[in-house]
């Protein structure tokens, strides 16, 4: 895709996040989520934090960079104190805040010269590769604020860039985890919500995954436990692919337990200081 398009549906997926935060109560905004230790609050501020620092890698280099030594010096804990800074402030404050950087972003992967890519947390990425890192990350962070409100989300055609991401981060997931990826490709097939079928990798590789696409999603967000959704792998390595997905750039989440989602309306709301999935960077 373009990236003017990508772009598009990046502003789709930060507008009805909007809609769910936008006219919360200012308590509403401490409600705990499903990531232990993080309110509302703080899954907003960390989308800000995020945003702000690819506009910085995108067009202040030399800036990010600074952004990129303090994440080495502390690994764990640089993320956490990015949002817990950013969820201290006034909720109204923190709302204008995502808003405006949110709404720099788009100009700010425009200006990147042709050909180049954006140095990140993870491997360099290009504009059209890092809009799409903001749509899975705006998404998920998105799915533990809906999970806290009691929320069922309608699937999008926007979740094809989620799944697009983790099938082309799955050698990064391999060495995150010391591990080393397989030669081989594989195949992931995933039915789209409205019945389509999207589909990745050669038609007669050995090694296939196959799924509704919002569970390969939620799987590779680590949003949802592995064996509470519907994504099936044939052969070892792609299953043992499945064990330690994630399209984000951070270090591997704790994920969520069997079952967490059981007894809400939809069968997938957390109750309130479960462990955390994936948090990083991105994600």
């Amino acid at each position: 895709m373009q990236l003017d398009d990508v772009l598009a549906d990046l502003s789709a997926e930060n507008a009805e996040l909007d809609l769910l935060v936008g006219g919360l109560p200012a308590d509403g905004w401490a409600t705990p989520t499903p990531a232990e230790g993080w309110t509302i609050a703080h899954q907003i501020a960390h989308l800000a934090w995020t945003d702000e620092a690819s506009r910085l890698a995108a067009t202040e280099p030399a800036e990010f960079q600074a952004e990129l030594q303090k994440a080495m010096a502390n690994p764990a804990g640089f993320v956490e104190d990015g949002a817990a800074e950013l969820a201290s402030l006034p909720p109204g404050e923190l709302l204008t805040y995502w808003r405006e950087t949110r709404g720099a972003l788009p100009d700010a992967l425009r200006s990147v010269p042709a050909g180049e890519k954006v140095l990140w947390f993870g491997p360099p990425m290009s504009p059209t590769s890092m809009a799409t890192a903001r749509i899975m990350e705006t998404w998920a962070h998105g799915q533990d604020v809906a999970d806290a409100l009691g929320v069922q989300r309608k699937p999008t055609a926007r979740l094809k860039h989620v799944a697009h991401l983790a099938v082309r981060t799955r050698n990064f997931a391999y060495l995150l985890n010391d591990r080393t990826p397989p030669a081989e490709e594989f195949r992931v097939e995933l039915q789209g919500p409205d019945g389509e079928t999207w589909s990745w990798g050669p038609e007669d590789a050995e090694q296939r995954v196959t799924g509704p696409a919002l569970d390969f999603c939620l799987l590779a967000t680590q949003r949802r436990h592995r064996d509470d959704l519907g994504v099936r792998a044939v052969g070892a390595d792609a299953g043992a692919w499945l064990g330690i997905i994630q399209a984000f750039a951070g270090l591997p989440g704790k994920g969520r337990r069997p079952g967490q989602f059981a007894g809400s309306p939809d069968g997938r709301r957390a109750d309130a200081g479960s462990p955390d999935g994936g948090r990083g960077p991105v994600g």
